[in-house]
């Protein structure tokens, strides 16, 4: 294959541009910024699954006081016409003797559903107050998870900008080069991800191995249309004034 020695100068910075694109899309691939939203989000998703697990179990609690209330009034209200009816004195003595036993009985049930009412209400407030810290924590979660995407896709659009720009100088040089040259870099390129490389200083830039004497003169006798490949690495090898041959 020939081309004119400027169109094969033209296909490095072709190459040069493709370079930065690659280098571009590994920027946008490991930025940073990718690593700190994913940790945001899995401690807002932990946050918001304690936030509503514990959300649920004080509801439950909350049914638990109800409960223990119910019950406390339904036996005062039965202490209550029991003492009545005792302080009536109206029945027979061994009515009102049970009536004593009774009241004795559920001032006993009393105490004890007084006292599973309050370690309720003591459990359900320790509970409110973790549900009050983890919305406090899940806020500040929020808050710091959309500043760092803000700030990611600040980034982002910062590098698809350059891309956007390295494209349209790639489109203004691509036009030019003759078919068969480009279709043999694009294969190249898209083989080894770089296509063409410079012979500098009787280095391959594309394999970064010195050439032999024997290549060297190859090299020297070839026409400067010629189109060269590098023996080792089979890259486009394009010669210029720092090839040192």
């Amino acid at each position: 294959m020939k081309a004119h020695p400027s169109d094969q100068w033209r296909l490095l910075d072709v190459q040069a541009l493709d370079t930065r694109l690659g280098q571009l899309a590994h920027r946008r691939s490991t930025l940073p910024a990718h690593e700190r939203v994913s940790g945001l989000q899995s401690r807002r998703t932990a946050l918001h699954r304690d936030l509503v697990m514990a959300t649920t179990d004080l509801a439950d609690l909350q049914r638990e006081i109800t409960k223990a209330e119910d019950d406390v009034t339904l036996v005062r209200d039965r202490a209550a016409r029991n003492q009545k009816r005792l302080e009536a004195g109206n029945g027979p003595p061994k009515e009102l003797q049970a009536l004593q036993h009774e009241l004795a009985s559920l001032e006993r049930r009393q105490a004890d559903l007084e006292d599973a009412q309050l370690e309720i209400m003591e459990r359900a407030e320790e509970l409110q107050n973790r549900v009050t810290r983890l919305d406090g924590e899940l806020g500040r979660a929020d808050a710091e998870l959309t500043s760092a995407g803000q700030g990611r896709d600040r980034e982002l659009a910062a590098i698809d900008d350059e891309v956007e720009q390295v494209r349209r100088e790639r489109a203004l040089i691509v036009p030019g080069l003759p078919a068969d040259l480009l279709a043999l870099y694009e294969k190249l390129r898209e083989q080894t991800g770089v296509g063409a490389a410079q012979l500098q200083e009787q280095r391959c830039e594309g394999c970064r191995l010195q050439l032999t004497g024997a290549d060297l003169a190859r090299i020297a006798a070839a026409d400067e249309h010629e189109v060269l490949r590098c023996e080792e690495c089979r890259r486009i090898l394009v010669r210029t004034a720092d090839s040192g041959r």
